[in-house]
């Protein structure tokens, strides 16, 4: 690993304080992608084997450091934040069914949840995890949905692909990303 880039790259993150497109990274240390990918790598690994109080945390198209959760507590009775008001049931049945089914319209997030969801989505568009993504090539052109890297960093997940797989799945009734 290259430690002057490995340095440059924590400055950037650092200073940044939210995800980092890994194109501009490439583009500020004048090296192609993969290059970047492999040294991000290289980075994540190391803080996670060193324990360190800062983790890089990457999806395919971003970078950004964030605080190891091992030492949350810590950074918990330093900042003594506000108690957030935890998210419903529905808005996590919802938020599920647009992470496995993705990109999918409203009228398909109800037709497996059996519900309206209107505030539901509202309501995770509004928290960042989901997105608008385009419009189906149907009648109407309903709105898609799909999450977000907020939501891939919300869950500590790197891409889709971790997700852990569904029972129904094997059977055929949630087609997998």
């Amino acid at each position: 690993m290259d430690k002057k880039q490995a340095s440059i790259v924590e400055c950037l993150l650092f200073v940044a304080g939210e995800p980092v497109l890994i194109t501009e990274l490439a583009r500020v240390l004048e090296q192609d992608e993969a290059a970047v990918k492999s040294l991000l790598y290289e980075m994540e690994t190391t803080y996670r084997d060193e324990g360190r109080g800062i983790c890089l945390m990457t999806t395919d198209d971003t970078a950004q450091l964030v605080s190891n959760r091992d030492y949350i507590s810590y950074v918990e009775a330093l900042l003594q934040p506000e108690q957030k008001k935890s998210v419903s049931q529905s808005i996590l049945e919802t938020l599920a069914v647009v992470a496995y089914k993705q990109p999918c319209t409203r009228a398909e997030i109800e037709a497996v949840r059996g519900v309206r969801c209107e505030y539901a989505v509202s309501q995770l568009q509004k928290l960042g995890l989901i997105a608008a993504v385009g419009r189906k090539d149907v009648i109407g052109k309903p709105m898609l949905y799909a999450t977000t890297d907020t939501f891939l960093h919300k869950f500590g997940l790197h891409n889709l692909s971790e997700l852990p797989s569904l029972p129904l799945e094997e059977v055929g009734v949630i087609e997998t990303v």
